[in-house]
C-alpha cells in the first residue's frame, strides 16, 4: 500500500473514475479535455520518462511556462517518479531561471516555447547537471542536442518498465520531500521551501475541506502555478476532490474564460479583487434616475445579506424576499456578467487586500473570504471560513493549525502543513523555525475569537528620525482604496514624516481622461484634477490613522510599478529597495524643503 501522497490519489481516481474530465483547455470555441483516466497515464508516463533520463529519488525538475496541462502533468509525473519539481514564474528574467536550476540542480527542465528555452540557453554553460530541456505540446522545439519535444519526451518512457514507476511510488514516505516553492525573493535571492508529501496531502485535505470542493465544482487557473497558492487550487485541491480544473488562456482572456467556465470555486489575489470593484463603481457612477435609484436599493439588501452571510445567521423572511428580487434584477447581472454567475466561494489571498474592497463586494453579492498563509506553511494559515467572516481581518486559523502571538509581534503557526526547511540554507531554516513553530515574518494580533490580523512585515517597519515605528502595509492598503490609485508605497524610515509614491489605476485613469474629454495621450499623473482628487483621498486616509502615521505628501509616478524595472517581484510584491533607488529624486524631493 503505497503513502498517502497527492500522485497516489490521482491513480486512485483515475482507477475509479476514468471518464471524469479533469484538466480542459480552450481550442477555439470549445473546451478539450483531459480525464482522469488519461490523467493517470500520462502522468506515469511522464515519470517513466524522467526515470529514463536518469532522474533519481529526491531529483529535482524545473518548471517554464505559463499555466497549461502540460505543467500540471510534468508536475505531478516529476513526483510520481520520486522526484521533486520545481516551478520558475514565466515573468523570471534569464539570470533568475539560471540561478534557480542551478540551485534546485535540475536535470530536466520543462519549458513553454522559444522565450522560455533562450532563458535556459543563456546560462547552459553554468548548469552542469542538466540533461534535458523539454518543449510543451505544440511548441516546435529548437534543433538542439539538449532539446526534446513533447512527444519525443514521452516515447523515452516506453524503455522503462512501469514496475519501476511503482517501486518509486511505493518507496514515497509522508515525510519526504515532494516540491519545492521558490520564494519570491523581496530581500534576496530567492530560497527553496522544501514541503513534503504530508504537507501537501494534510494541507489540501484542509483546504477542500473548508470551501467543500467536490467533483462538481469548477475552477478556473490563471495565477501562476509555480505560487504554492495556486498549487493547491489547481493541482493538489483538484486532485483530492476529483474535481476539473480548466485553464484560462491568458490574464488578457481572463473574463471571457470566467464567463464560458462559470467557475464555482475562485481564487484571486487582492489586485483581481480590486479591479472588479474599481470596474463596477466606475459603472456605478453613471447611473442616472431610476437605475440609480434601484441599485442604491440592491446595496442595501445586499449589505444585509452579506452581514448575515459573514457572521452564519439565517435571514429572516422579508430579507429572502428582497435578496430574491434584487438577486433577480441586479446581482445575477452583475456577477454574469463577470464570470461570477455560478461561484459558491470566492477568496483572496497572497497579499492583503483592503476592508473596504471587501464590504464594497459584499454590497453586490459577492462575498470574498481573505486567507492568510506563506509558502512555508503550504499556504493557508488563516481563513475567513464560510459563517465566520470579519472583514479587517484573516479570519480564524485553520482547523489543525495553532497561530500564537509573539512577544515582539510576529505571528507563529504549529501544525502538520509547516514546511521542512529551506534546501540548502541551514541558517534560514533555524531563524524560522523554533521549537516546532514557524515565525512567519508577519505582525498581528489576535482577538478574543482567535480572529487574526495582519498589522505588517518584520523587516518592513520604519524607523522614523522621530524615533517612531511605523508598520506601511495598512496604510498603502488605505491609499489603494483612493478611486484613482493603484499602487502604493509609503517613504519614511529615517525621515521625519511620512511620503508616498503612487501611481494611477489604468482602468479608473482611462474612465477619468473619458469623462474629463482629455487627449489620450496627455499625461495623467501631473493633472491638476488628478491632484487634487488623490489629494482628498489622502487626506480621507490620514484622518483613519494617528497622526505620526499621516501621509505628509505624496508623488504620482508617471508609470506602475513593474517586474521589468526590478520594483516588483513575480507574485507582484514590492521591492521596496529597489523602488527607492529606482525614484530617489522624486523621493528626495517630496523632503527638500
Amino acid at each position: 500500500m503505497p503513502t498517502d501522497t497527492i500522485p497516489a490519489r490521482l491513480l486512485a481516481h483515475a482507477a475509479a473514475r476514468p471518464t471524469a474530465p479533469a484538466l480542459l483547455t480552450r481550442r477555439g470555441d470549445a473546451w478539450e479535455a483531459i480525464s482522469y483516466g488519461e490523467y493517470g497515464a500520462l502522468a506515469r508516463q511522464i515519470a517513466r520518462a524522467l526515470l529514463a533520463l536518469g532522474l533519481e529519488p529526491a531529483g529535482r525538475a524545473c518548471i517554464l511556462g505559463a499555466n497549461r496541462a502540460e505543467w500540471v502533468l510534468f508536475d505531478v509525473g516529476t513526483m510520481l517518479a520520486g522526484g521533486v519539481p520545481a516551478g520558475i514564474y514565466e515573468t523570471c528574467s534569464a539570470e533568475e531561471v539560471g540561478w534557480i536550476v542551478a540551485h534546485a540542480e535540475a536535470k530536466v527542465v520543462l519549458v513553454e516555447d522559444h522565450a522560455q528555452w533562450e532563458k535556459v540557453a543563456a546560462c547552459r554553460a553554468s548548469l552542469p547537471a542538466l540533461r534535458a530541456v523539454v518543449w510543451m505540446r505544440g511548441a516546435p522545439p529548437v534543433d538542439d542536442p539538449l532539446v526534446l519535444s513533447w512527444e519525443a519526451f514521452l516515447a523515452r518512457g516506453d524503455a522503462v518498465d512501469g514496475a519501476a514507476v511503482d517501486a518509486r511510488l511505493e518507496a514515497a514516505g509522508p515525510q519526504d520531500m515532494a516540491t519545492f516553492i521558490y520564494t519570491s525573493g523581496t530581500t534576496g535571492p530567492p530560497k527553496a521551501v522544501m514541503l513534503s508529501h504530508h504537507n501537501l496531502t494534510w494541507t489540501a485535505d484542509a483546504a477542500i475541506g473548508i470551501v467543500s470542493l467536490g467533483p462538481n465544482d469548477r475552477l478556473l487557473s490563471y495565477l501562476p502555478l509555480s505560487h504554492i497558492a495556486e498549487q493547491m487550487f489547481s493541482i493538489h485541491g483538484p486532485i483530492t476532490a476529483g474535481a476539473p480544473v480548466y485553464f484560462a488562456r491568458s490574464r488578457e482572456t481572463l473574463v471571457d474564460d470566467m464567463k464560458s467556465v462559470q467557475p464555482t470555486v475562485f481564487f484571486g489575489v487582492p489586485r483581481v479583487w480590486e479591479k472588479v470593484q474599481a470596474r463596477l463603481a466606475t459603472r456605478i457612477a453613471e447611473l442616472k434616475g431610476p437605475k440609480a435609484r434601484l441599485f442604491a436599493w440592491a446595496r442595501g439588501v445586499g449589505a444585509a445579506w452579506t452581514a448575515g452571510r459573514a457572521a452564519g445567521e439565517v435571514p429572516g423572511f422579508a430579507l429572502r424576499a428582497q435578496y430574491a428580487l434584487a438577486n433577480k434584477l441586479v446581482f445575477s447581472k452583475i456577477k454574469g456578467l463577470g464570470g461570477l454567475g455560478a461561484v459558491r466561494v470566492c477568496v483572496s489571498g497572497a497579499a492583503p487586500i483592503s476592508a473596504e474592497v471587501l464590504r464594497f463586494l459584499g454590497e453586490v453579492d459577492i462575498l470574498v473570504h481573505e486567507v492568510y498563509g506563506q509558502s512555508e506553511g503550504s499556504g493557508p494559515t488563516s481563513f475567513n471560513l464560510p459563517g465566520r467572516v470579519r472583514f479587517g481581518t484573516v479570519g480564524q486559523a485553520v482547523p489543525g493549525v495553532e497561530v500564537r502571538i509573539a512577544p515582539d509581534g510576529e505571528v507563529l503557526l504549529r501544525g502538520p502543513n509547516v514546511f521542512l526547511g529551506y534546501f540548502k540554507d541551514l541558517a534560514a531554516t533555524e531563524a524560522c523555525l523554533r521549537e516546532g513553530w514557524l515565525a512567519s515574518g508577519d505582525l498581528g494580533a489576535l482577538d478574543a475569537d482567535g480572529f487574526l490580523t495582519i498589522t505588517g512585515r518584520k523587516k518592513e517597519i520604519l524607523i522614523t528620525a522621530g524615533g517612531k515605528n511605523i508598520t506601511p502595509a495598512n496604510i498603502e492598503a488605505a491609499l489603494k482604496d483612493i478611486p484613482l490609485v493603484g499602487q502604493a508605497v509609503v517613504i519614511g524610515d529615517r525621515r521625519r514624516f511620512l511620503s508616498a509614491l503612487l501611481t494611477l489605476d489604468p482602468d479608473a485613469a482611462a474612465a477619468f481622461r473619458a469623462s474629463a474629454g482629455l487627449d489620450p495621450q496627455a499625461p495623467l499623473h501631473a493633472h491638476a484634477e488628478v491632484q487634487r482628487v488623490v489629494q482628498a483621498g489622502v487626506d480621507e486616509v490620514n484622518r483613519r490613522f494617528a497622526r505620526v502615521e499621516s501621509v505628509r505628501r505624496f508623488t504620482i509616478l508617471p508609470r506602475e510599478l513593474s517586474q521589468e524595472q526590478g520594483e516588483l517581484t513575480p507574485t507582484q510584491k514590492v521591492k521596496r529597495r529597489v523602488v527607492e533607488a529606482n525614484w530617489a529624486s522624486a523621493i528626495d524631493a517630496m523632503y527638500a524643503e
